[in-house]
């Protein structure tokens, strides 16, 4: 597949990550001290933040995919460890807020509503400032076959994200090469250039 993962390949890679299914309702039976932790195909609107929190010292994994969220997760700022957030198939839009967070190197949130990539890519880079690996495939900012982009576009869109964060290793299923990184680098600072010198042209009219 020349690029972009498969739903099976998210759907493997979710089941061979994510081994603690936590029941929405909570219970007696709570378990603290989790490394891991999945909320996925629940049905849920809401974040179920008082399970989260239960686990703020230790939680390392957390998966809430396939539900129908779209509030921002503030709470989860209080994770300090962290490193793996799955978002995939909710309802988020590009203008959601994340909360500061050092710790996480990994956000999956393919095939959501995201369809401004400037501002998604400004919130993840402000509010992640160690992420190494993004996966945004099927939302309308993230073009490629699977939702009707071109090449040009997918190619377009994949150095974009690279020359906006420095940090990043893979984005979707492909690891950023150097030779990638330095072209998107170069791109991205003669077009800063060019807006550059066309707004002095502009103020000097």
């Amino acid at each position: 597949m020349p690029w972009g993962w498969g739903t099976d390949r998210i759907e493997e890679c979710e089941s061979s990550v994510m081994e603690t299914r936590f029941p929405t309702s909570g219970g007696p039976d709570v378990v603290l001290g989790l490394q891991r932790l999945s909320f996925a195909y629940q049905n849920l609107s809401e974040i179920p933040y008082d399970p989260i929190l239960l686990q703020l010292d230790t939680l390392e994994i957390l998966d809430l995919s396939y539900n129908f969220l779209d509030e921002s997760p503030a709470l989860l700022g209080g994770l300090e460890k962290l490193s793996t957030l799955i978002l995939d198939c909710n309802n988020y839009n590009a203008h959601v807020k994340f909360p500061y967070m050092p710790s996480l190197t990994t956000l999956w949130i393919n095939k959501n509503k995201i369809s401004n990539l400037p501002i998604i890519v400004e919130e993840i880079s402000c509010k992640f400032p160690n992420i190494k690996f993004i996966s945004m495939m099927n939302n309308e900012a993230a073009p490629s076959y699977f939702n009707g982009g071109s090449l040009t576009q997918y190619m377009d869109y994949r150095q974009y994200v690279i020359s906006q964060i420095p940090s990043l290793e893979v984005l979707d299923d492909t690891e950023v090469q150097e030779k990638e990184r330095a072209l998107a680098r170069k791109t991205y600072r003669m077009q800063r250039i060019r807006e550059g010198s066309r707004k002095r042209k502009e103020l000097h009219r």
